[in-house]
């Protein structure tokens, strides 16, 4: 019977088998060393090109800065500008106002209607007087309500009185003293707070 010694052949396989595996544990640790420095000097890259974008709209803030402070100076005296023009329009306004009040209730007073008292007071106005009927008042109250010059009229009060063997119907109504100029400005405002809401201190998108 022969017999053959196997053990030099399974021997000479399992450092094979080793080596190859050697082998690929040092081509695995070569391309983990590879990616990994790949990565760091893409980084590297990476902030590198940021810092030299930072460093370019620093220029380029530095550049235009006197340009931007002239822009904040003029905005400026705008402001001021405006701001004396709604002062002297104000002013003018309150000189002509009670004028335009008193014509608006003349033109608007229905006949047999009689306005007795007026009271204005904070730009707000009450308004006392008689009438023949509620049909008047309410006639009254609708006019007022389109004049330019009221806003929020309400009725506070209506009452019935004999006098001078009449009946008539004593009212009272209260508003709020207005003007075409008044909406304006104040339209203006709105728009110019809605701008300042919605843009930066430079007028650009936030």
């Amino acid at each position: 019977m022969i017999r053959i010694n196997l053990l030099p052949v399974r021997e000479e396989r399992r450092r094979a088998d080793l080596q190859q595996f050697a082998v690929m544990l040092v081509g695995v640790l070569l391309l983990a060393v590879a990616l990994v420095s790949f990565f760091h000097w893409s980084l590297m890259g990476r902030i590198s090109d940021t810092q030299a974008e930072i460093a370019q709209t620093q220029q380029q803030i530095d550049q235009f800065g006197p340009q931007l402070a002239k822009v904040k100076q003029y905005r400026d005296a705008k402001a001021q500008i405006e701001r004396k023009l709604e002062v002297i329009e104000r002013l003018d306004e309150e000189r002509s106002g009670p004028v335009h009040v008193l014509d608006q209730l003349a033109t608007h007073a229905p006949d047999r209607l009689w306005i007795t008292r007026i009271e204005a007071k904070n730009m707000r106005i009450r308004i006392h007087g008689m009438s023949l009927d509620n049909e008047l008042v309410a006639l009254f109250l609708t006019a007022l309500n389109d004049s330019a010059y009221f806003k929020e009229v309400e009725l506070l009060e209506t009452e019935a009185r004999e006098q001078g063997g009449f009946k008539l119907n004593e009212f009272e109504l209260s508003a709020r003293i207005t003007s075409p100029e008044a909406e304006k400005r104040e339209a203006a405002a709105r728009n110019r707070t809605a701008s300042a809401t919605s843009t930066g201190p430079l007028g650009t998108g936030r």
